[in-house]
């Protein structure tokens, strides 16, 4: 089997499995009265695709392996976590919103609008899983791309599991009510999971760049970066933050999205260190 007609089926095989899971997905959803549980199937569906290319691509098998060990990683941890946030909890204002805009949450709206997207998203932005899954084995200089996107990958799996596990801690603990998470991670960058997120992405295109044509892929993490800075994540939080007390002052001292040192007060101290009421 040639690399074309290997990639053909190992797309086709991923598209059909998002399919399905974004139908039950819908189906569960519509049971408990709420679609957010969508983002619970998010980093499972990238899962599946790792383990499909690993199973079904004809190209070099240790990246193939590396690929699927990092990815799994990755959306497990994603998925525990989802469902943890989102366990006995009403809807997302984001997808109420998202419905409202789109004129009801009829049954082809929500489909369109939320699975169909979602499914369309995952396939998109797992390409570059795919198309190593069927490229040769890295050589030479692609040894340090490969080496520089697991670093990479490192770094955002980090960032993203650290932040998402300090928030946890924060919101947990009673004296922290009513208060800006300003700690930690989040006196660096006011979004380390979602910087995480990218992070985690441009290292696992880095992976599959060490071979051609594994660059072409470049599109796939680009867009998840925009929609992650820009269209549905950071950018959609900061605006119904935005509105909370104290956090206008935590977004004038934090970095927005890549970290860098909190800046301090006129006398030298962190503002970080003194969370601030939101009323």
């Amino acid at each position: 089997m040639n690399a074309w007609s290997s990639f053909l089926t190992v797309t086709l095989v991923s598209l059909a499995g998002l399919a399905v899971l974004q139908a039950g997905t819908f189906a569960v959803g519509r049971r408990i009265g709420r679609f957010n549980v969508v983002d619970v199937a998010w980093g499972a569906g990238f899962v599946y695709v790792a383990a499909v290319a690993a199973a079904l691509g004809g190209g070099d098998p240790a990246r193939r392996v590396l690929l699927l060990v990092l990815v799994a990683l990755w959306g497990v941890r994603l998925t525990w976590h989802m469902h943890r946030k989102s366990a006995g909890k009403g809807e997302d204002p984001r997808y109420t919103a998202l419905l409202n805009r789109a004129g009801g949450a009829s049954v082809g709206i929500v489909v369109r609008k939320i699975f169909v997207t979602q499914g369309a998203a995952q396939w998109f932005v797992s390409l570059p899983i795919q198309v190593s899954a069927v490229a040769g084995p890295t050589r030479g200089l692609g040894t340090v791309a490969l080496v520089a996107g697991v670093v990479l990958w490192v770094v955002g799996f980090v960032f993203e599991a650290v932040g998402d596990r300090q928030l946890r801690a924060f919101k947990a603990d009673p004296a922290n009510r009513g208060r800006i998470m300003d700690r930690g991670l989040w006196a660096w960058t006011r979004h380390p999971n979602y910087f995480g997120d990218a992070t985690v992405w441009w290292g696992l295109w880095l992976i599959a760049a060490s071979v051609w044509p594994g660059v072409l892929t470049v599109a796939s993490p680009a867009i998840m970066t925009y929609f992650l800075v820009y269209a549905t994540g950071a950018r959609l939080l900061e605006r119904s933050m935005s509105q909370r007390p104290g956090y206008p002052e935590y977004q004038q001292r934090t970095s927005y999205f890549l970290p860098r040192p909190p800046r301090r007060t006129l006398d030298g101290a962190d503002h970080h260190v003194r969370p601030r009421a939101t009323g």
